[in-house]
Order: structure tokens, then C-alpha cells, then sequence
């Protein structure tokens, strides 16, 4: 009964799906249920492929892109994002992988529910579940930065995120769970995964899979989103006590820095833009200033000049996968700083990051910049710095959403669309069909 209650609750998920995989189906019917941890780990690696490609969506959002022309075949899935058409989108258009999210869910809890009790005792089934638990606070963190407005501690504890499903419910239709219960949630995952990991770090090619480096890039991320500025500096430093390489573009720019075999690369599960926008989907004007287009080595190493339009180089190129990437963790450790208002300690964390970005000849100047800095000029340059050194990886959206929820003018042939400053449709509407199977959305 188990088993079959397993495989209609496959069912039940996978709404929009074909089918689930092998792996969930009934052994009655000639299929293979997982027992062993070879089962599991093929399970965890249907779900880590699972994990939806939906950056690039959030890219088409901000204000880091144009789009000059609209005769593409391809700007037909997103032109209700680019327009923000939330409401009422074309069938075509692309989804922001909800429902993929909790696909990955889905197979997290399998392995953690059912691979506790099945796989066999030893480091490798440690190992796995710990994947697992990380996967799903991965995807809890996603969706809850989606579909719910940004983690605010003073209205966590009542302010209405997204539903946490930890077992197989054939209904479905739990109410939503609030930010702080869903933040909640993903600190227990990463907390179960810390006891269990037992990989310091995967190689390239193998590290789309969670390692104990990637678990600390992970919980110094949601750290700093919810304002834990003293915990995201400790879960930093941990992962750069693992991995603390940069990318020094005065001396290696034939890789970008999102390649999966940089030397930043920490986890690339994620495929952060699609190579058949780069074709119509160029750097924004406003993105192209922010560059000191003399001496900022990211300029040139990110984008191509063509016909006066910025056309990307550094991701949408099949092997430039990034979920997480050590600059990120200085970076994540320079803004708590600022925002502790230890702003000595924000310029030496600072300090590698332009020695590798910028031209020899600049850096004193830049680093002299930083030191003449307050926390409100810090603060704005921060979010600038970022903008320019996570262009086209999927992190403007989140950031803009928690940092500076400005003005955004998306122009189209001779018609402007606009997100207004603090515009509600900085939180994304869940999709219409996760709204009609359960009404609590």
C-alpha cells in the first residue's frame, strides 16, 4: 500500500509532467523501487537534473537588459516577462519552474522519508541524504524568493510565503506556511545536512552535486538575505576556509568566471541564461556605464561589442553553469560588514576582489575609494559592485528585491513597460495552475 500510495502521489505532483521517473515507479508493474545507495543515487541525480533553469528569467526582469529587436522566434516565451505581464501571461510563455521546484522536492523527501530507512548503514548513505536536505533548502530558498516578499524579520513570523510539503500529500492543498516557518525549514535542511556531508568539495564535473563548500556558500546566502549579518560572515568564512580562489582577469581571461571549471566554481548545477537569448537579449545602457569600461577587466571578459550592442559572452554558453562561486562569499561578507558598520573590515574583504578585477594600475585608486566611503555611500556601491560582477548570473532580481526595489523602464519598439519603485510585482503571482489545484494559494 505504501508503494502505491508512493507512485499516485508521484503522480499527483508531477502535475504538469509526463510522468515521474523510473525510480518512483511500483515494483509491480516491473519497475524498481530504490533500496540500495546506487538507487538513491541515481534518484538524487534525476533530482539535482530536475532543478529548473529559470535565471534567466529573472535576468529578462531587471534592469541589467534590452532587447532592441522583436522579430526573434524566441522572445515569444518571454515577452510577458520583459513587459511584466504577470497577470494575464500568453500560453507560450516560460515559467519560473514552480512547479519544477517542488519536483525536486518531491524527490528530496523520497530519498530523505524512505532512503533513511532502505539504504544501507555507511558514509555513502550519509552522504546522500545530506545532498538531499541541502537540494530541498535550495529549492525551499528559491521558491520562497519567487512567489513571497523578501525576508523582512519584522514581518516574517505573519507574512505569508509558500507551502512546505515534507511527505507525499495527494491532496495538496496545504495552506501557505509564513516566511519565518519556510527560512525556518531551510536552516533545519542545511543544519541535517552539515551532521551528514561527508565531501569537502566535488570536481569540476561532478560538482553540480551539494559538498560541505557548497553547504556553506548556501547557508551564507539565506544568512544574508534575512539580515544575519554576523552568521552569514561565520557560514563565509567557512567556505573560504575550504575555497578561497579567485579569478585574476589581468592574467586568465580565457575561461569566464561562471565556467564549471573556473577556479571559483563552487557548485554549477545552474544554467543561469539561455544561449538562444543572447541572440536578441543584450547589457542594458544603464548596466554598460556602470563599468569603468577602462579599467574594469570585467568589461571586456563578460560582454562583446557588436554593432553597438553589448552582447554576452560570460554565461549562456552551455558550459557556464554557476549555483554558487567563492567571489560571492567575499562579496556576502563585504556587505555584512557594511551593514554592521565595520567598514574597515568591508574594504580588506574588498581588496582581493579589485586586485583580481580591476587593471594593477587602478586598484590603489579603488581601494582608496572604498575607504572614503560612509555606510550610505557604502551601501549604494555595494549593490553596484554587485551589479556589475554577477551581471547575467540570475542575482540581480533577488538582490534588487531585497536591497533597492527601484524603478525599472523596459522599453519595446515605442512602447515603454514599467516596475515601479516598490511595485508589488517585485513578488512574483503563483502560476495560475498551482492557484486552481489549491485554492490556498
Amino acid at each position: 500500500m505504501k508503494r502505491l500510495f508512493l507512485f499516485i502521489g508521484c503522480l499527483s505532483l508531477g502535475l504538469y509532467t509526463a510522468s515521474c521517473d523510473k525510480y518512483l515507479d511500483i515494483e509491480p508493474e516491473g519497475k524498481i523501487i530504490p533500496k540500495s545507495t546506487d538507487d538513491y543515487r541515481k534518484l538524487i541525480t534525476t533530482a539535482y537534473f530536475a532543478y529548473p533553469r529559470h535565471k534567466a528569467l529573472t535576468t529578462i526582469r531587471t534592469d541589467e537588459v534590452q532587447v532592441p529587436v522583436m522579430d526573434n522566434s524566441d522572445f515569444a516565451e518571454i515577452r510577458d516577462v520583459f513587459v511584466y505581464n504577470d497577470q494575464s501571461p500568453s500560453d507560450g510563455t516560460r515559467e519560473y519552474g514552480y512547479q519544477d521546484l517542488y519536483k525536486v522536492i518531491f524527490y528530496a523527501n523520497q530519498t530523505i522519508n524512505d532512503g533513511t530507512g532502505t539504504m544501507q548503514t555507511g558514509d555513502t548513505k550519509e552522504q546522500l541524504l545530506g545532498e538531499a536536505h541541502a537540494l530541498r533548502a535550495m529549492a525551499y530558498f528559491d521558491l520562497v524568493n519567487f512567489f513571497a516578499k523578501p525576508y523582512d524579520p519584522a514581518t516574517a513570523v505573519t507574512e505569508p510565503g509558500i507551502v512546505i510539503l515534507n511527505e507525499v500529500d495527494l491532496d495538496n492543498k496545504r495552506p501557505k506556511s509564513t516566511v519565518a516557518e519556510v527560512y525556518n525549514q531551510i536552516h533545519a535542511d542545511i543544519d541535517a545536512a552539515k551532521s551528514k556531508l561527508k565531501v569537502t568539495t566535488y570536481d569540476a564535473g561532478m560538482n553540480y552535486r551539494f559538498s560541505k563548500l557548497a553547504l556553506f556558500a548556501l547557508e551564507a546566502r539565506v544568512n544574508l538575505y534575512q539580515k544575519k549579518f554576523e552568521a552569514a560572515i561565520v557560514s563565509a568564512e567557512s567556505a573560504l576556509a575550504i575555497k578561497n580562489t579567485l579569478q585574476n582577469l589581468n592574467a586568465d581571461t580565457k575561461e569566464s568566471v561562471a565556467h564549471f571549471k573556473s577556479v571559483e566554481s563552487i557548485m554549477n548545477l545552474e544554467d543561469v541564461f539561455k544561449t538562444s537569448y543572447k541572440s536578441f537579449v543584450f547589457a542594458s545602457e544603464e548596466l554598460k556605464t556602470s563599468y569603468d569600461q577602462t579599467n574594469d577587466l570585467r568589461y571586456t571578459s563578460s560582454f562583446d561589442d557588436l554593432d553597438g550592442n553589448l552582447v554576452l559572452v560570460k554565461t549562456g554558453n552551455g558550459d557556464t553553469k554557476i549555483s554558487f562561486r567563492t567571489a560571492e562569499l567575499y562579496f556576502i561578507k563585504a556587505e555584512a560588514y557594511i551593514f554592521l558598520n565595520q567598514l574597515d573590515q568591508a574594504t580588506a574583504t574588498l581588496e582581493p576582489i579589485i586586485e583580481n578585477r580591476y587593471k594593477a594600475e587602478a586598484v590603489t585608486a579603488r581601494v582608496e575609494q572604498l575607504k572614503s566611503f560612509d555606510q550610505t555611500a557604502y551601501k549604494k556601491y555595494i549593490l553596484e559592485e554587485r551589479f556589475r560582477e554577477f551581471a547575467f548570473e540570475g542575482q540581480r532580481w533577488f538582490d534588487l528585491r531585497r536591497l533597492d526595489q527601484k524603478k525599472i523602464v523596459h522599453k519595446l519598439g515605442n512602447e515603454e513597460f514599467t516596475l515601479q519603485q516598490n511595485d508589488p510585482r517585485y513578488t512574483l503571482p503563483f502560476p495560475r495552475k498551482a492557484r486552481e489545484n489549491n485554492p490556498n494559494l
